[in-house]
């Protein structure tokens, strides 16, 4: 009898033990997501680290009771993922944690809204107001004829900077163009493939040749800088809009008039200066640059670039089809003294009283040559 009772009291003790141990787990379990909650540290501003199903905004339903009612609604882990809230992550980047920015949402509207519709149709605007303005005005011609005496405009070196600024702003220019508009032209005519291609393409030339446009326009300000200068003539010239309405019009000016230097300012200085800056941020996205810091930099890039490329199809319009001899004289660096005469006279004055150095690196006596006379 006493072995048995000795057993049976044995037993009865383990079960109690047993019992008792499972009553303090049971209660450690209980207490603990009080005890983590007390434990954290208060937040101190800006996001905090936490776990994508722990979301403390979801009280009893956590994720594990939701797919028990609701098999399949995952609600919960998205509305964890959709918030500011920097979650656990192995990437080292900037933001790494964050899986999904809202404010996205609101850049991606503002870019395939205003900036796309308005620039769009602004950028058609100023087209069909160039080919009308050409319809109707037509060529500027010079008013006497031409001399023959050849005098410089622009060196090698000044040329070679300014159809550097100009070829890779085409670049750029019909990449961006391609890239912001082209799933709402080139994608309904060609389709998918074909505009895969080409945005992929455009994508690339615009990382490439963006530094390249930059650097080109650091060395154009610095060659024309010093002829850009407000002087004598130029406000006669505003009030006249240059004598584009007006035939056979005479406007004395220094080098540049006051709408190329309107450009100068304007376009190449603050619009490169924007484009440059916002250009950087985007293409080197390793120094700590938030999402929304890029959202921004990509508003401003845009809205400049469309403001750019408008004041250059005037320009290029001005240089190529608007007047007589401007493309000529980008292209070879040198101009007849009839024309130097009627559109700056105050420039060909000092070129012939000596003030400006007429031929720089031209062999001399060439600027008295008949354009296209070789030397004996």
């Amino acid at each position: 009898m006493s072995e048995r009772h000795h057993a049976y009291r044995s037993s009865r003790t383990a079960l109690f033990s047993l019992l008792s141990l499972l009553a303090v787990a049971a209660l450690m379990l209980l207490l603990a997501p009080a005890q983590s909650v007390l434990a954290q540290p208060a937040p101190a501003g800006g996001p905090q680290s936490s776990n994508i199903f722990d979301h403390p905004s979801e009280g009893p339903d956590t994720q594990a009771e939701r797919q028990v009612k609701q098999p399949g609604n995952n609600a919960p882990v998205w509305r964890a993922v959709n918030s500011t809230q920097s979650h656990f992550t192995t990437l080292p980047a900037n933001e790494g944690g964050v899986l999904i920015q809202p404010a996205g949402e609101g850049w991606r509207q503002l870019r395939n809204g205003p900036i796309t519709q308005w620039g769009g149709w602004t950028l058609v605007a100023m087209l069909i107001i160039v080919i009308a303005f050409y319809l109707i005005r037509g060529t500027m011609r010079l008013s006497s004829a031409p001399t023959g005496r050849m005098i410089e405009r622009f060196s090698v070196v000044e040329r070679l900077a300014h159809w550097s600024t100009a070829i890779t702003f085409v670049i750029l220019a019909i990449s961006g163009m391609l890239m912001l508009f082209g799933k709402h032209v080139v994608l309904p005519v060609f389709g998918y493939s074909a505009f895969a291609v080409l945005a992929n393409i455009s994508k690339s030339l615009h990382n490439f040749i963006g530094p390249v446009f930059s650097l080109s326009i650091i060395v154009t300000f610095i060659l024309f800088v010093k002829d850009n200068f407000p002087q004598k003539g130029d406000m006669d010239w505003i009030t006249r809009f240059g004598g584009l309405f007006s035939r056979n019009a005479h406007i004395p000016t220094g080098r540049f008039n006051a709408g190329e230097k309107i450009w100068f300012w304007g376009g190449l200085t603050l619009l490169g200066i924007i484009m440059t800056i916002t250009g950087f941020i985007l293409d080197f996205p390793n120094f700590q640059q938030t999402r929304g810091q890029m959202q921004l930099a990509w508003t401003w890039h845009a809205i400049a670039a469309v403001l750019f490329i408008l004041g250059a199809m005037g320009h290029i319009y001005m240089g190529t089809l608007g007047m007589e001899g401007a493309f000529k004289a980008m292209r070879t660096g040198r101009v007849d003294e009839a024309w130097a005469r009627e559109h700056h006279e105050y420039w060909y004055n000092d070129v012939k009283a000596g003030r400006v150095t007429a031929e720089r690196g031209t062999p001399a006596g060439a600027a008295d040559r008949p354009e296209g006379q070789q030397p004996a």
